[in-house]
């Protein structure tokens, strides 16, 4: 048994708290919000984020910091843009035996840091470990069947989060390319929000498995070119992420592109459906991807319809209108 305390009551941190619970650990989860724990005192559950979903009252909630002390593994389930401010409120409550779990998917606008160098800058006295892969919140809640992968430079603290968290309906294997990974749960939001598009456009299956195709070929050039491994966007944090986040409704980043697609503003569309990683990781995905000379042209067009006033129609035919090529070619970066 461990002590596991969740940064943050949103739908995963929710999940991997009662995942958690199940396993026989001591759970508490955390919050800025004391009305969001309110409310799910109140009601059992989260009516917002896991609708249905019981969450057994020994699962403690609490908005003190304080409930970091004493803990095993410290999970951050916050939004990216809010790992750093977190990181840093948590830093005084945090200990050298402890390990860092992070669970966000998303680039840092300002230094292209993916998660983990967030909370390795950060938090530089502790292993972390990021969880990634095709996991649905509200299915991980609910026991459904689901597999990730636990990515992390330290083999021995990866092993220890799996011993943890792995159940007969949750199984993790590790991996120690965790930019790699990182990357490819960061960047495959952008192809689903673009996949979204694509679906509001009235486009078919065609387009796309295409896209998804083309999607993780740019998702892999750009890892590659990070430091990360080709076999890593191959296996669960790359493909298999890209394949359940583009094809699911569970997907904001899927529902916002619908929208979009539809014709609604993009900036209306992500107050619509609340945090998109995808529209805020396309900004820091382009400028990195021109930073470093990476032919991204999916990312490219999202980029133009979500920031530069593009029509989606239109990046659709810019897209389809490139220049012939190859499928395969050697890569040559500058």
């Amino acid at each position: 048994m461990a002590n596991i305390t969740i940064l943050g009551s949103g739908g995963f941190g929710l999940s991997l708290a009662i995942a958690s619970y199940r396993n026989g650990h001591n759970v508490t989860v955390w919050s800025k919000f004391q009305n969001e724990l309110d409310a799910i005192k109140r009601d059992g559950e989260h009516k917002q984020k896991l609708p249905g979903v019981k969450i057994p009252e020994e699962i403690e909630l609490s908005s003190d910091l304080n409930c970091i002390n004493n803990c095993d593994l410290l999970i951050f389930g916050i939004p990216s843009q809010f790992v750093r401010s977190t990181a840093k409120e948590a830093a005084p409550y945090i200990k050298s035996s402890m390990i860092v779990v992070n669970t966000g998917k998303g680039l840092e606008e300002e230094t292209f840091f993916t998660l983990s160098q967030v909370l390795e800058q950060e938090l530089p006295n502790v292993p972390i470990v990021t969880l990634t892969g095709p996991s649905h919140a509200e299915e991980v809640a609910r026991s459904v069947p689901t597999t990730i992968v636990a990515a992390s430079k330290d083999e021995k603290a990866a092993s220890y989060v799996q011993e943890l968290l792995s159940s007969s309906v949750l199984r993790l294997y590790i991996n120690p390319d965790i930019i790699g990974c990182e990357i490819g749960g960061a960047l495959k939001n952008i192809i689903a929000l673009s996949a979204g598009i694509c679906d509001g456009l009235k486009c078919g299956d065609n387009t796309k498995a295409a896209l998804m195709t083309r999607g993780i070929h740019e998702i892999t050039n750009l890892g590659v070119k990070m430091g990360g491994q080709r076999e890593t966007f191959a296996g669960l944090s790359g493909i298999g992420d890209l394949i359940v986040t583009c094809c699911s409704m569970h997907s904001r980043n899927r529902r916002a592109g619908i929208l979009i697609g539809e014709g609604i503003s993009p900036e209306e569309a992500v107050k619509q459906v609340g945090t998109v990683e995808g529209y805020y990781c396309c900004h820091a995905a382009w400028n990195l991807a021109k930073k470093l000379n990476v032919s991204m042209p999916i990312t490219e067009q999202l980029y133009h319809v979500l920031f530069e006033g593009g029509i989606a129609k239109d990046a659709l035919s810019a897209l389809m209108s490139r220049p012939k090529k190859q499928e395969y070619e050697p890569l040559s970066f500058a």
